[in-house]
């Protein structure tokens, strides 16, 4: 039995070196130079770096997040932005697995709404986040439903929401020129297989037309992200073809920057205790 365990323990210590070694490697000689900087704070795999790049681009230091699907909490695309001290607010159908104002401060910089999300509450939610951190408009959104989220994306763009950086999760499924979308089901729940969400092509087009342009898909293919045209001339260096930003599925590499220790629901507690004690949420 020991010498089982020790072969066992053995194969996975190689696997997960090979799995590091290839997203590493993807990395590092990427096309793309956004994907370079691809790196783990809180994000599902390396989406944290590729944020904090394209916000030092924009010279955006400090701002307001909003995102959508937001799992239990303690691993998303924004809760690197509230490390930072951004406001923000999270909208998501489970609960969180922390205590998001410890200190019971009077001052709100950030919010939890726990609901499912449907085309017909969707902007309430949104306006009621903003609302709650006295706060007009988000610098940055993100969304990760695993359905329906082309329909959201779209009426909040409709809706007025201008972010200078819109995350979206696509299917990486679809290679582009393809068009595919899933009809909309607000009842959609994602059983892990491949219908979910929108191609990255149709995803391109639907953005194309609120003047954004993709900048990046990260490496494991998983989401894409789009800036609004007016900074187009800060990422020169990017490709500027679908094909060559496009990023096949590479779900494999999940975790490829395991960045040090597991996360403690300590440490985030204190995240958004300071968050919310720290200072008043100006007028934006």
């Amino acid at each position: 039995m020991a010498t089982r365990l020790s072969q066992h323990t053995g194969v996975k210590k190689m696997s997960d070196f090979l799995i590091r070694y290839t997203g590493n490697t993807l990395l590092q000689n990427h096309q793309n130079p956004l994907v370079r900087y691809g790196g783990k704070v809180y994000s599902q795999n390396e989406e944290d770096g590729i944020t904090f790049e394209i916000l030092r681009r924009l010279k955006v230091v400090d701002g307001v997040f909003a995102e959508f699907g937001v799992g239990n909490g303690v691993q998303n695309n924004t809760l690197a932005l509230a490390a930072l001290g951004w406001s923000g607010n999270w909208i998501g159908a489970q609960d969180l697995a922390f205590d998001t104002n410890p200190s019971q401060s009077n001052i709100l910089n950030f919010h939890f709404q726990k609901a499912w999300i449907t085309k017909s509450n969707l902007l309430d939610l949104y306006r009621i986040g903003l609302g709650m951190i006295r706060r007009s408009q988000c610098d940055l959104i993100s969304m990760d439903l695993d359905g329906n989220d082309y329909y959201f994306v779209e009426d909040l763009l409709l809706s007025g929401a201008t972010p200078k950086i819109f995350i979206t999760e696509y299917n990486g499924r679809f290679l582009p020129p393809i068009k595919f979308k899933i009809d909309y089901d607000e009842n959609h729940s994602w059983v892990g297989d491949d219908y979910f969400g929108a191609s990255l092509a149709s995803l391109v087009d639907l953005f194309e037309k609120h003047h954004y342009f993709l900048a990046c898909c990260n490496v494991t293919g998983t989401n894409a992200f789009f800036v609004q045209n007016e900074y187009k001339s800060l990422f020169g260096d990017i490709p500027t073809e679908i094909q060559q930003l496009y990023a096949s599925p590479k779900y494999f590499l999940t975790g490829l920057d395991v960045s040090g220790h597991p996360p403690s629901l300590k440490t985030v507690t204190q995240i958004f205790r300071d968050l919310n004690s720290g200072h008043d949420a100006a007028a934006h």
